[in-house]
């Protein structure tokens, strides 16, 4: 299960970090417990707003990915970005 939490982390940072202006500003933490796992990203300020996007189209997008990664082996993602 570590291997599934490291790998959605990674899917994630991988999408993200070519968005950002400010990617050394990237924090990501990834925690599990069960059939769960939490994604918290925190970035730039300036960069928010490039990782939500419009209607938060791109954040939407970015848990579509993990989820259906995640899928695969019944587990379930929320992606959040922290303030």
């Amino acid at each position: 299960m570590a291997d599934l939490t490291e790998d959605i982390s990674g899917l994630v940072e991988s999408v993200v970090r070519p968005l950002l202006d400010y990617p050394d500003e990237l924090r990501l933490s990834a925690s599990s417990e069960g059939s769960e796992i939490l994604v918290e990203l925190t970035v730039n300020e300036e960069d928010a707003g490039k990782v939500i996007g419009r209607q938060g189209r791109v954040i939407k997008s970015i848990r579509t990915l993990a989820r259906a990664a995640a899928a695969r082996e019944g587990m379930h993602v929320e992606v959040e970005l922290v303030d």
